[in-house]
């Protein structure tokens, strides 16, 4: 196990570089960064000559990205073009999103699996029917549309939420939040979890474990769900980096001033800090995510071992 962690490791590094190049790339040639910051006048030559060289921008973009890895490996990820370090802008919008994606994963395991794990053992009765044709509604159905009509319903016509989340945003009113922005991957979580109940509902090890006698909860949640959820803990590791990157839609609708919104501000200012320090950050969630998941395959499978 320990040599397989350390080769994991070994294999990120190479990831993260390639990724975090292309972002910067990308973001590179989204256009001039300094007329974004002049807003919609345009700078002078003067002006715009000291604001590259402030910011780096005069170098060659190879230079640029050497010149960021080398500040990013001793915790300094820029300054945002409003002064402000960009590690600031983290530590107020991170924890914000961690906790938005901490309830959208627990409704897609609390909700998800258990909707699978029924409509698995009930396949073609009407309520496996009903589910599966809820969770193509649900999947056919534009995340803006249902967080706008959320909003509407219960913040704005019956008055059970806020409209708005507050600065703080606490877990309470991130409930309606996280609700919708896992509902698309709640649906996909509850499908992929009956297909795999009903799959190896069919197998050997389950009509050997019925066969002995064994009573039908242990049979079900001892053999039966533990491997039947692999393919589901893979989904849903690899959709935490997901969430967190994809919340822009969620919190510009509940006005959450999280990781989704300073990624908004720092592509509508062209703001190249901020945006390759908050996708680089998401990129090592996601490379961490997915180790946290290979390691889980043997927790949830013994036959599974790591040379």
């Amino acid at each position: 196990m320990g040599r397989y962690v350390i080769r994991r490791l070994l294999q990120m590094i190479p990831v993260f570089i390639g990724a975090t190049l292309l972002i910067f790339l990308m973001v590179n040639v989204m256009g001039d960064p300094i007329a974004g910051l002049c807003g919609e006048r345009q700078c002078d030559p003067a002006t715009a000559t000291q604001l590259r060289k402030e910011f780096g921008l005069d170098q060659p973009v190879w230079q640029q990205y050497l010149t960021y890895m080398g500040n990013v490996f001793t915790g300094d990820f820029g300054t945002a073009f409003n002064g402000q370090p960009v590690t600031e802008l983290m530590g107020s919008a991170f924890p914000v999103t961690i906790r938005l994606t901490i309830v959208a994963i627990l409704f897609e395991i609390v909700i998800g699996i258990t909707l699978g794990v029924i409509t698995g053992l009930r396949r073609g009765r009407p309520v496996d029917s009903g589910v599966l044709l809820l969770t193509l509604v649900v999947i056919s159905v534009p995340t803006f549309v249902t967080g706008l009509l959320l909003q509407l319903l219960l913040g704005v016509e019956w008055g059970w939420i806020k409209p708005s989340v507050s600065p703080d945003a606490a877990f309470g009113e991130l409930i309606v939040p996280g609700l919708v922005l896992a509902s698309v991957s709640l649906a996909y979580v509850t499908r992929l979890t009956r297909t795999s109940i009903a799959e190896n509902r069919r197998s050997d090890y389950v009509r050997t474990a019925i066969a002995k006698g064994l009573p039908r909860r242990r049979v079900i949640t001892k053999h039966l769900l533990r491997n039947s959820l692999i393919p589901v803990v893979t989904f849903i590791g690899t959709d935490i980096g997901a969430l967190m990157g994809g919340a822009i839609v969620t919190e510009r609708i509940f006005n959450i001033h999280g990781v989704g919104y300073q990624l908004y501000q720092g592509i509508l200012r062209q703001n190249t800090q901020t945006v390759v320090g908050f996708v680089t950050v998401l990129v090592i969630v996601f490379l961490v995510a997915n180790l946290l998941v290979d390691l889980l395959y043997a927790v949830l499978d013994p036959r599974i071992r790591y040379a």
